[in-house]
This record gives C-alpha cells, structure tokens and sequence, in this order.
C-alpha cells in the first residue's frame, strides 16, 4: 500500500470531456525519499518509511539527526511509514513522485481536520434541537435528557454532548484521481479532503 506525503494546496474545478464541472483539491505530493526499509527478518514486518520536506540540520532534533546519519539519508520535516509487501522493488535511498499514480485511480487520504474549538451538541452532534414554540424556553439548541434521575445518579461515559469538535486525523476513502501533473509535483483528487491549506496530508493507494 505505497503513497506519499503531501501538502493540501485547495480547491479548484476542472470539466471533462462533456463539459461537466468537476470540484477537486490540490494535493502538492512528493517527492519523497525512502529513508529506510524495514524487513520481517529484521523488523518483524515489511514497511518503508518516507521523509518529505527536506530541511537544515539545525532544524533536526538529535535523535531524528541520528536517526538519518545511521542511514545516510538527507534530513526531513516529515516521515511516514507505508505497509509493502514481499514482491514490491523499493529500496533505501530510492525517490517517490507522483508517477506513482495515474488518472482515475481510487485512492484514500489521511488528514487532520480543520479544528472547530468547543461546540454544540447540535452542530457536533447533529442533534435536532428542541420546538421553537409550545412553552419551550432557555433550551432551543439544548442537548435534552443526558441521563437517568436517582438510578444510577450519573451520567454514563460516551453520552453525546458539547465539546471540542475537529482537530482530529480523519481518512476519507474511495476519491477518484482526476488528473496528475509529473512536472509541477501535483495530483488532483475528486471531492474535498481533510485540513486546511497547507495541512499535510498522506496519499494512499
């Protein structure tokens, strides 16, 4: 399950051959180089790690400095593992792009949304909110009953209320590949994706 590490650039539009409107989003992907190559006989499991965004060394904390000294690899902002299996040719040292992907493929893309501070039940919950009239008063976007009265005298774990909303890694699956552009580094995806612009994203195939 090979990808790469990306930055959200924003959304844009494109038509087809119909003349069709179709809404996407820019994902800035790659290069990636592979760090390291993990192996079952080693690690106990096949993986590569990426590094994206490559950075001074005086910007690396130590044990990230020698992490990248022991493989001779250049130093990075980001790393990411991505799961291989046996028969996929990737080595330590080798350069990921967007040539990776190609048009109409499905992919799914890793983000961290956009972070909605401290929010209602309604907006974080969907709650239905109560009538706007028939003696209801103080309580229109109020959560309701939360709980029982003297058994058990708590209020159980997990119930539904107001509280922070976003900021958390979300996954969105099955977006179609519209175009991507090998020059420029770019691959545009169908739909919207997690984060905001200039938010780091993984690509996955």
């Amino acid at each position: 399950m090979v990808g790469l590490i990306g930055k959200k650039i924003g959304m844009t539009q494109v038509f087809d051959e119909n003349g069709k409107v179709i809404p996407v989003t820019l994902i800035k992907a790659g290069p990636c180089t592979v760090v390291q190559r993990k192996t079952v006989d080693h690690e106990g499991y096949a993986s590569i790690q990426l590094g994206f965004e490559e950075i001074p060394e005086r910007k690396v904390k130590k044990p990230q400095l020698g992490h990248f000294k022991k493989h001779k690899s250049k130093n990075f902002r980001y790393l990411k593992e991505f799961r291989v299996t046996k028969g996929e040719e990737i080595f330590q040292g080798d350069e990921l792009d967007v040539k990776i992907f190609q048009e109409k493929e499905i992919v799914k893309v890793i983000g961290v949304s956009k972070g909605k501070g401290f929010q209602g039940g309604m907006k974080r919950h969907g709650f239905a909110g109560f009538e706007q009239s028939h003696g209801v008063h103080e309580s229109f976007r109020g959560p309701g009953s939360i709980g029982q009265c003297a058994q058990p005298s708590r209020v159980f774990k997990g119930v539904k209320m107001a509280g922070h909303l976003g900021s958390a890694r979300t996954t969105v699956k099955n977006l179609q590949i519209v175009k991507v552009d090998a020059e420029n580094n770019l691959v545009m995806v169908k739909g919207a994706i997690p984060g905001h612009i200039n938010s780091v994203v993984i690509l996955s195939k």
